[in-house]
């Protein structure tokens, strides 16, 4: 998967550090205005969330827990695609896709499919 890496040199550095195998970063912009005025070729857009207050870094956890099929999943969910075109996109089983939608729900702590959609691009793992 081909991602682009936007935020603060600190937290493209932080998001670096919890990319899956087989995610290649294929560009990096401080903004998200930045990336869309480069054009970068992508697949998904990691955007390093900005410090909490109080010092933690929301979204860090969650970028290092997610499988590289679940980021792929979620950019699928997050255009809104059913189950089953998320599986005939990904030459997968629907059963399986199920699979993963209830662990990226579980791993973000999100009540359904529309939930965890939010809660990555609040955590910045996905862009809109």
């Amino acid at each position: 998967m081909r991602v682009v890496l936007v935020g603060s040199a600190d937290g493209r550095a932080r998001l670096r550090a919890f990319l899956s195998d087989g995610m290649d970063v294929v560009g990096e912009a401080p903004t998200v205005a930045a990336a869309r005025a480069a054009a970068f070729e992508a697949d998904a857009w990691l955007i390093a969330p900005d410090p909490s207050p109080n010092g933690g870094e929301p979204g860090e956890s969650v970028v290092e827990s997610l499988t590289r099929r679940e980021l792929e999943v979620l950019d699928l969910l997050a255009q809104g695609l059913s189950n089953k075109a998320i599986a005939t996109r990904l030459a997968i089983s629907d059963q399986t896709v199920k699979f993963h939608v209830a662990s990226i729900c579980g791993k973000l702590g999100a009540a359904n499919r529309t939930d965890a959609v939010r809660r990555a691009v609040r955590g910045g793992l996905i862009a809109l």
